[in-house]
């Protein structure tokens, strides 16, 4: 596992793909009508209509950037090919003193907890890594540490 990497699945990769070809299109055509409407109403100095797409417009550049960052730093989570070892993509079930909870190790972009879904910078997430079935880990977080056994590891 990369340190710093951005894991998303591919899924996400073609979400953020759909989402830049947006932005890139149609909401940049809206603002570049906008602008022209907000111009022609004269004054630019004072224009609120003018001055409110110029703000869209930094926006929307900046968006457009950050997805292109994450699109061109995205590492890809590979369906792994059966093994026990866990690792970005895995799919675990622990047992936490008698609580069994199922978990997929995801990039944090993608992060959900309430959907099982856990970044593998998380304290679980990172002390989940490259271990096995039947291990034993300790979960240091701020709260505390705790001790959980692996189930399962698809």
């Amino acid at each position: 596992m990369k340190q710093g990497a951005d894991y998303i699945t591919e899924e996400k990769k073609k979400a953020l793909e759909i989402e830049l070809k947006d932005l890139k299109g149609p909401k940049r055509k809206e603002i570049l009508i906008a602008l022209e409407y907000a111009k022609s109403l004269g004054d630019l100095s004072e224009n609120a209509e003018y001055h409110e797409a110029k703000n869209e417009q930094s926006f929307l550049m900046g968006k457009e950037a950050e997805l292109d960052q994450k699109i061109k730093n995205a590492q890809v989570i590979e369906k792994s090919t059966k093994t026990d070892v866990i690792m970005v993509g895995s799919t675990v079930k622990i047992d936490d003193d008698g609580e069994i909870m199922d978990y997929t190790l995801v990039g944090s972009d993608e992060a959900d907890p309430m959907k099982g879904m856990i970044s593998v910078d998380s304290p679980i997430g990172a002390s989940l890594i490259g271990h096995k079935k039947g291990d034993s880990i300790e979960v240091k977080t701020p709260g505390g540490s705790s001790m959980c056994k692996i189930i399962s590891v698809s």
